[in-house]
């Protein structure tokens, strides 16, 4: 089943991070499903191509920073105004910073979280209305293999994803009643820009041989996938009539995902004894029942 419900109805989408890597991939499944897509990027060049391959009446390409609310705003209402509503959003737009958690400057962690949280965020806040007052959509928050885990090196990137995980778990059920549904897509390693484009921070010396094992580690270089493999992935999850709250695009982070899931659940059940002894309900400090207790 498709969204909107009515067959042959073309879809529209408002992607961010549109015009390069996942987000490209995603709006080019997007037209090729013979959907309209309101494209969206820190860039214009780019998506100016996508809207002169597709046509002007197909694709909308918006400038937009995801960490300036009000522009957040100004670009939803755009992309309603011209296309009449909006049906699938995709939360795309992302950087990463590598460094220690002892390294990151203010500046450095409060830029990781400006973008990876809150951008999305914003971009929540500002189609819920619109889609809530129709009473369907699907909004699709891309986070990463880091929402599953912490690793050395990537902690702030983790905290970014786990801090979107988090609310949009909370959004998936507020907005379940508005018959809005909400997917958390967790890719593994995709051939885009991230890494080339990434920031690090000042190395401290005392984590040097740290990052020297790492660097073995990572000796034989990743192998990652062709954007256009999650992107079919995409166009499964949001045709579905029951989309997962949460998707594992990857072999690999399907297999680390339950590795960390186990090993969770292992170390709860050693300290299970001292988890269930920190419990013993009581009346509220200052009630009645406390002074009669």
């Amino acid at each position: 089943m498709r969204t909107p419900a009515t067959p042959g109805t073309p879809r529209v989408w408002f992607v961010t991070g549109a015009s390069r890597g996942l987000g490209r991939a995603f709006a080019e499944a997007a037209l090729a499903a013979g959907d309209k897509v309101a494209a969206a990027a820190r860039s214009r060049e780019a998506l100016e191509h996508l809207a002169d391959t597709h046509g002007r009446d197909r694709v909308l390409p918006l400038t937009l920073d995801v960490t300036d609310r009000a522009a957040v705003f100004r670009a939803v209402d755009a992309a309603v105004g011209h296309f009449g509503r909006l049906d699938i959003v995709v939360n795309n737009a992302g950087t990463l910073s590598m460094g220690m958690i002892e390294e990151f400057t203010e500046a450095e962690a409060r830029a990781q979280m400006e973008t990876n949280f809150f951008g999305a965020l914003w971009v929540s806040q500002a189609v819920m209305p619109h889609l809530r007052t129709r009473g369907e959509g699907h909004i699709v928050q891309i986070s990463s293999i880091g929402g599953l885990g912490g690793f050395p090196l990537s902690g702030m990137y983790t905290a970014s994803k786990f801090a979107l995980e988090g609310m949009s778990e909370a959004l998936a059920l507020e907005a379940a009643q508005f018959g809005v549904k909400v997917s958390i897509v967790q890719p593994g390693g995709y051939w885009t820009d991230l890494y080339t484009a990434m920031r690090s921070t000042t190395p401290i010396e005392a984590y040097a041989p740290l990052r020297a094992e790492l660097e073995k580690m990572w000796a034989d270089g990743s192998v990652d996938s062709a954007p256009e493999l999650a992107a079919v992935a995409l166009m499964k999850l949001v045709d579905s009539d029951e989309p997962p709250l949460r998707l594992l695009l990857g072999g690999m982070v399907y297999d680390l995902a339950f590795d960390i899931s186990r090993r969770r659940m292992e170390t709860w059940a050693r300290w299970e004894d001292v988890s269930r002894a920190a419990e013993h309900a009581i009346p509220a400090p200052g009630s009645e029942a406390a002074r009669r207790h």
